[in-house]
């Protein structure tokens, strides 16, 4: 299987991968479920899962597309 992608660095997510973003993001939501953290906190961990949602949706509409796209070719030379 192909490596995926690195997120952009602009979004400030560094060189993590789509699956290492999801299981952040996995664990940003869970942390903000439990409690337990000062508004400070828990508005850094809604930012940076806002940011990680974000990059995850992005690959996953840029593998849509390039999976259409695919599929579009194959039905022109089918």
């Amino acid at each position: 299987m192909a490596e995926t992608k690195k997120a952009p660095a602009e979004d400030g997510l560094g060189d993590l991968t789509y699956e290492q973003a999801r299981e952040e993001l996995v664990e940003t939501v869970r942390r903000l479920e439990a409690g337990g953290t000062t508004l400070e906190e828990s508005l850094a961990l809604w930012e940076r899962g806002e940011r990680l949602a974000t990059a995850c949706q992005g690959w996953l509409d840029g593998a849509r597309e390039r999976l259409e796209a695919a599929l579009e070719k194959d039905a022109e030379q089918g």
